[in-house]
Parts: C-alpha cells; structure tokens; sequence
C-alpha cells in the first residue's frame, strides 16, 4: 500500500506543469548557440513527423514529444541532452525531469527561431544602418543577408532579396498580426524569411530559404 500511495503521488507530482527558472535548472549552460540552425523544415530525426517536434539545444537536432518513450525523451536519456524547445510556441523544458524553463538568457534562442518586429522598430529600419555579427565573428548588414542556393534556386532568391527592399511590402511582411489570420504556408514562410532577413540578431551571417522554397514547389 506504501509502494502504490508513493506511486500515485509520482505520478500525480508529474501531471503538475512545473516551471523553473534558469537558477534553479543545473542544464542551462548546455545549451550551444552555434549548433542551431533553424531554417530548415522541423521534421523529427527518429519519426520523420513535423507535429510535436522540439529541438535539442544541446546537439540542434529535432525530436517528437516528450513524453515517457518519446524520442525527445529517450534521446535526453541516451545522450544527456537536457534542454528542449518546442518549434510551434518557444516554450523551454528540461528532460527527462520534465520542467518548463523561463529564463531570459534563453531569449535569442527563441528570437532566432521566430523573429518579431515592433511597429516601432518596423519605421526604424531605414534610419539605423548598424552591421551586426554573427556568432563566427562575421558582420551582417540586417536587409542584406544572403541566401543559400537549394539546388538552382538562385533565380528565386534574387526575386525574394528584391522585394524584401520594397519598403511598403517589406514593412506588410514584417509585422505578423497583418496576415497571421491568413492559412497561406507560403504567405508564412515568406514573411518568416523577411524577419529573419532583417533580424539584427542572428547567429549566421546567411540564411536559407528551404522551408519557403519547399512550401512553394508543394503548392504547385
């Protein structure tokens, strides 16, 4: 009867949403910047599943679930890799204990993966000319970041580049709340790739565009 009560009060303790701050969580200092890269589409590397999917911050690859069995949480297991975040809202968790983590020193990683832009700094952009550096010393003007090349899609990437100078459209793209009721991927992607194009803060002086070319060819 011990056993049992002890048992259920485990699992009751484990169904609580628990949330640590970065003091109190002993795995922050795991979490390596320049093994992220989020331009590529977030498919799990066990399941090959885009739903659910959190990236190991630790090692940057993506992971289903995490849940007992899951592979987010077995790789934690195997690897000891502890810090996760989810690719649809940011949050950040610590498996396999299973902790929310808040900490502000965290917030470039989540900005990195889904940049955001005030009104404010939208109206700002063509006054302030400042270069920025990336995380292997390389300086970035924000604007003019260069795209990779997926296999001949140069002639694509000089079209986006383009438009991203068009200010009136640059600045639609810019602030999400103008199109997040829209159901269009490519709209999406498209405006996920302005943000990073104009992002003052990334970790790479180039970006690439392989989930907005994939969104594309897959709507034809």
């Amino acid at each position: 009867d011990a056993l049992e009560a002890a048992a259920e009060e485990v699992a009751r303790q484990r169904k609580q949403k628990v949330v640590r701050s970065g003091r109190e969580c002993p795995f922050i200092d795991t979490v390596d910047r320049r093994t992220l890269d989020f331009d590529f589409e977030k498919l799990c590397s066990v399941t090959l599943v885009n739903q659910n999917c959190y990236c190991c911050l630790v090692c940057g690859k993506y992971f289903q679930g995490r849940a007992r069995g899951s592979p987010a949480y077995t790789h934690s297991l195997d690897v000891a890799h502890s810090v996760y975040m989810n690719m649809t809202n940011g949050k950040l968790y610590c498996l396999p204990d299973d902790y929310e983590v808040v900490d502000p020193s965290l917030d470039d990683v989540v900005s990195n993966m889904r940049p955001t832009f005030t009104r404010e700094q939208i109206r700002e952009l063509d006054s302030r000319t400042r270069t920025s550096l990336a995380l292997d010393g390389s300086e970035y003007l924000p604007g003019l970041v260069g795209f990779n090349n997926l296999k001949q899609t140069d002639g694509i990437n000089v079209v986006v580049q383009s438009l991203m100078r068009v200010v009136p459209f640059r600045d639609f793209l810019l602030d999400a709340s103008n199109y997040s009721h829209c159901k269009s991927l490519l709209l999406q992607q498209l405006g996920m790739l302005a943000r990073k194009n104009w992002h003052a803060a990334n970790y790479k002086s180039h970006i690439s565009p392989h989930e907005f070319i994939q969104v594309r060819f897959n709507s034809i």
